[in-house]
């Protein structure tokens, strides 16, 4: 079973009404000294927890593993539940997790196997700055202390998207706002191939399922994943981009012409 943590911030925001609700669903057992006081139920819950994570840290090595996969697989579906509006994390390895704001890398985890009990490390600038013996922790360092400004700043690269991990967070936070899926061999939606997107030299490109060997080139990530939802607007078996761009390169439209294309998307998607 997978618990959910609230951290001692979050259950002061909380309602008593809403406290009593989180202590009934987590299955709390430890008595409230005063239920008509919030800080005894918020007391309460924090004692609760503690003892959780306490018995996930004694138990039996296959136990132990079992539960901090558990933990992890949380991390995994809340994460951005902490700061969906702020943080963008990319997997890179399953020991290994990049932080990006703004398409920026701001810190990373990563897991030391050569310490006994805190094996999981927050990193910025190549130095270790918080050690913690669960992901969760970690990744709740990171979104505090970048929230309230007292994360070191991670010196960023003089030129932006130098890196792939750069480039798939651009990728994937485009992609994110159409639905679209990315998968090892390209963008997808709704299980249909649309093409694929990249960047070569610091330059843009996509390519449409239909021809993967023509590269359309763009002037951002933005503009290559909105190019590729164009693809996904059909017209009569045909998509648009096929009516009016045929095989004409994008930078070769002119002004009227992707006018033209735009208005025609907002009649389709109307």
């Amino acid at each position: 079973m997978t618990y959910i943590i609230y951290s001692q911030q979050q259950l002061q925001l909380k309602s008593i009404a809403r406290l009593k609700q989180i202590y009934s669903e987590i299955g709390c057992t430890v008595e409230v000294s005063d239920k008509r006081c919030k800080d005894s139920w918020i007391t309460a819950i924090a004692e609760y927890q503690a003892s959780k994570i306490q018995k996930l840290t004694l138990a039996a090595p296959d136990e132990q593993a079992l539960a901090q996969a558990e933990l992890d697989n949380y991390i995994a579906d809340q994460a951005q539940a902490v700061a969906p509006e702020l943080l963008t994390i990319v997997e890179i390895s399953f020991d290994h997790h990049e932080y990006y704001a703004d398409d920026k890398l701001i810190a990373s985890i990563s897991h030391d196997d050569n310490h006994l009990t805190q094996r999981w490390v927050v990193m910025v600038n190549n130095k270790e700055i918080f050690r913690a013996n669960t992901l969760m922790r970690c990744d709740r360092f990171i979104c505090t202390h970048y929230k309230d400004g007292s994360l070191p700043v991670q010196e960023q690269l003089a030129t932006p998207c130098t890196t792939g991990n750069e480039v798939m967070a651009q990728i994937f936070n485009e992609c994110e706002k159409y639905g679209f899926e990315i998968l090892d061999d390209g963008i997808y939606h709704n299980d249909v191939k649309l093409g694929e997107v990249g960047q070569t030299d610091g330059n843009w490109w996509f390519t449409r399922a239909a021809d993967e060997t023509q590269h359309i080139a763009c002037d951002s990530a933005m503009n290559v994943v909105q190019s590729l939802s164009m693809l996904n607007v059909s017209t009569d078996g045909k998509s648009i981009f096929d009516e009016y761009f045929l095989d004409q390169p994008l930078e070769q439209l002119t002004g009227d012409r992707l006018q033209r294309l735009l208005e025609k998307a907002e009649l389709v998607t109307a």
